[in-house]
C-alpha cells in the first residue's frame, strides 16, 4: 500500500452547517487516503456523515476547515478557474435515487450530454452524439434511448442513465453515493457487476458511500467507518471484516443478517454505547494499530487493541 499512488486525501475535514446556537458539526477532523484504481468503502448509519463528505469533496458543501487534494493540489476553498474546470469534468458522482437525480423533463440525450455542453468537452454536434451513444452502450443500454424521458425506465436503467451521464465526461473519480439502496434486490447485484466492469476498462477510483456492509464486502478494497462524524475505524476490507477492533465496527457487523439459519440463531447482536469510552479523562486519536489499520482510540484502549491483534484474537 506504502507505494500506491494517493489520487484523492482528505486532510483534518471539518464541515459545519448552521450559525451561533444552530451550528451543528456534521463531520469532525477526518483524514483519509483513496489510492488510484481501488474502491474505498465509507460505511455509517444514515444521519452519520457519509453523503457530507461526498459532496464536500464535489464541492457541494462548504469546507469549514481542513483540505482535500487531488492529485496533490487542493480542491476545497478558492481555486482557479481552469482546475475547477478540470476538477468538475475529473471528478462525478453516481446519486442514490435515480429518479430523483435526472431531470424528468429532459430527454436522456440532453441528461448525459449535459456535462459535456457545460465544459464544452466536444468539437462539434455529431462528437457529442457519438459521445452519448457510446456511454449508453457502455452501461448496457441502446443508443435509441437517447430520445426517450427518464419516466419510460425502470429503476435499473435509470441508474444505469446515471451512471452514463457521469461516464461521458471521462473521470479519473467517481464518488457512488449509496448507488443501489434505491433498487429492487434482483437488480442491485447486476449495477455492481456493471461499476466493477466499468472500473476495469476505464481505469476509474470510487468512493463507495454505502450502509449496507455486505455490498460493500462485496465491492470494496478498503472501508472506513464513520460514526457522527467521526471515521472510528479504516482497513483493508477483509482484514475489519475478519477482526473488527471498535465496538461501533463490530455492533454494526454483528446485525449483519446471516445466510445460514444456525449461525443467525446463535448469533450475538452487539449493541453499541458510546459511554463506554473514557474520553473526557484519557481523549481518543487516530491510530494504526497495525500495518493499514487504523482505529479511533486513546493509550489504553490502542494497547488493548494491538494485544489482541498479537494474540490474534478476533
Amino acid at each position: 500500500m506504502k507505494n500506491r499512488e494517493v489520487l484523492l486525501e482528505v486532510k483534518n475535514l471539518k464541515v459545519e452547517f448552521g450559525k451561533g446556537k444552530s451550528k451543528f458539526t456534521a463531520i469532525d477532523d477526518v483524514s483519509f487516503e483513496i489510492y488510484k484504481g481501488e474502491t474505498f468503502g465509507l460505511v455509517g448509519e444514515s444521519g452519520s456523515g457519509k453523503t457530507t463528505i461526498g459532496r464536500a469533496i464535489m464541492r457541494l458543501n462548504e469546507v469549514t476547515d481542513g483540505q482535500i487534494l487531488f492529485h496533490g493540489k487542493p480542491i476545497n476553498g478558492k481555486i482557479s478557474k481552469d482546475w475547477e474546470r478540470e476538477i468538475i469534468q475529473k471528478i462525478q458522482m453516481i446519486f442514490q435515487d435515480p429518479m430523483a437525480s435526472l431531470n424528468e423533463r429532459a430527454k436522456v440525450d440532453y441528461i448525459i450530454s449535459e456535462g459535456l455542453i457545460n465544459t464544452k468537452k466536444y468539437k462539434n454536434e455529431k462528437e457529442r452524439e457519438e459521445k452519448v451513444r457510446k456511454a449508453l452502450l457502455a452501461v448496457g443500454l441502446l443508443p435509441e434511448f437517447a430520445s426517450r424521458f427518464p419516466h419510460e425506465f425502470s429503476g435499473g436503467q435509470r441508474q444505469r442513465i446515471g451512471i452514463a451521464r457521469s461516464l461521458v465526461m471521462e473521470p479519473e473519480f467517481i464518488i457512488a453515493d449509496e448507488p443501489i439502496s434505491a433498487l429492487d434486490v434482483s437488480i442491485r447485484a447486476q449495477v455492481l457487476n456493471l461499476l466493477s466492469s466499468l472500473q476495469e476498462s476505464n481505469n476509474l477510483t470510487y468512493l463507495f458511500i454505502a450502509h449496507d456492509l455486505s455490498i460493500v464486502r462485496f465491492i470494496t478494497d478498503r472501508t472506513a467507518v464513520i460514526y457522527k462524524g467521526n471515521i472510528v475505524e479504516l482497513a483493508e476490507t477483509e482484514k475489519l471484516f475478519n477482526n473488527p477492533l471498535h465496538p461501533y465496527t463490530r455492533a454494526l457487523l454483528s446485525a449483519v443478517p446471516e445466510p445460514n439459519p444456525f449461525k443467525e440463531r446463535a448469533k450475538v447482536v452487539e449493541i453499541y454505547d458510546p459511554s463506554q469510552h473514557d474520553y473526557d479523562r484519557n481523549p481518543p486519536s487516530f491510530v494504526e494499530v497495525e500495518e493499514g489499520h487504523f482505529v479511533l482510540a486513546n493509550e489504553e484502549e490502542t494497547a488493548r487493541y494491538r494485544e489482541k491483534i498479537s494474540l490474534g484474537v478476533s
